[in-house]
């Protein structure tokens, strides 16, 4: 019998220079779930709710990993890297000791669809050199699922273990050992996560659209379910669609169990650490 799993609803803010997200890791029902800090999840065919993007903002201390189901948006930073981001692509961005970047819309019309994941960093790695990847479509794993409806698991980031061979997608983040995924199945369609995949880590799903069960409890739009917490994994987890079939944004990582001190962009160890962020952000030596 499988252990209940905990949801946690989406809380409505605005980000950057305005745009509406929908947050889920970050707020006071979950604060973090080591070594995620934050989920957002934007999506509206409204202008006004993304048109303002993201203009120049820092961060220090963690990863983020941004996937765009639909839309366009141009990535740029202080690193002089610039990433085109289209439908179906992703980037991942290791801020380390410091990154000044822009993620800005390039369209003025139609649906902006997607997510932003922070995923914390160690101690050790907090003020190491930044790093900057661009994730195309073509460049990600795709496993079909085998037997009744089926579906398929788009792999961006991670590996997973498959009656084939263990199916390898880009190798993102190697403190974290971080699998994410893109999870379609077709109307009464099922997927059992395999528990390689939950074991001694944290993990959750999102539903971003259509209908699903997580071991047997309802799963609501804009809500995550926590599947596993690192210290409390279950051996496994299924996932059923329902008439509509689902699509849902799937993510597992193994914890880092340390300290978090958080400020807004800045995720270190210590108070100090936080205070000596903004010092550096404030004097423009952040990103030296």
């Amino acid at each position: 019998m499988e252990r209940n799993v905990s949801l946690v609803p989406a809380t409505r803010l605005m980000e950057g220079a305005g745009v509406v997200v929908h947050r889920t890791i970050g707020t006071p029902a979950l604060r973090t779930l080591d070594p995620f800090l934050m989920l957002d999840h934007f999506n509206s065919p409204r202008p006004g709710d993304y048109i303002a993007g993201f203009p120049d903002h820092p961060h220090r201390g963690f990863s983020t990993l941004t996937y765009l189901i639909e839309g366009h948006m141009l990535h740029r930073d202080s690193l002089g890297n610039e990433g085109d981001l289209v439908t179906g692509g992703a980037q991942w961005m290791k801020a380390a000791r410091g990154v000044i970047h822009s993620e800005m819309p390039q369209q003025t019309e139609g649906r902006m669809s997607g997510f932003q994941l922070w995923v914390n960093l160690p101690a050790r790695e907090k003020l190491s050199d930044p790093e900057y990847r661009e994730i195309l479509p073509g460049q990600m794993a795709l496993l079909p699922l085998p037997g009744g409806p089926g579906g398929e698991v788009r792999l961006m980031a991670g590996s997973w273990p498959a009656a084939q061979g263990e199916v390898q997608g880009p190798p993102l983040d190697p403190h974290t050992h971080l699998v994410c995924a893109d999870i379609s199945l077709r109307p009464g369609g099922t997927i059992e996560i395999p528990s390689p995949i939950l074991a001694g880590r944290s993990a959750f799903a999102f539903l971003i659209s259509g209908e699903a069960r997580v071991s047997g409890a309802d799963l609501p739009l804009e809500t995550l379910a926590v599947l596993a917490t690192g210290e409390d994994s279950p051996p496994s987890r299924s996932l059923v669609s329902g008439a509509e079939g689902a699509r849902i944004f799937f993510a597992a990582a193994t914890p880092l169990k340390e300290p978090v001190a958080a400020y807004g962009p800045f995720v270190m160890n210590t108070k100090a650490q936080i205070e000596q962020a903004i010092d550096d952000y404030r004097s423009g030596r952040l990103t030296r």
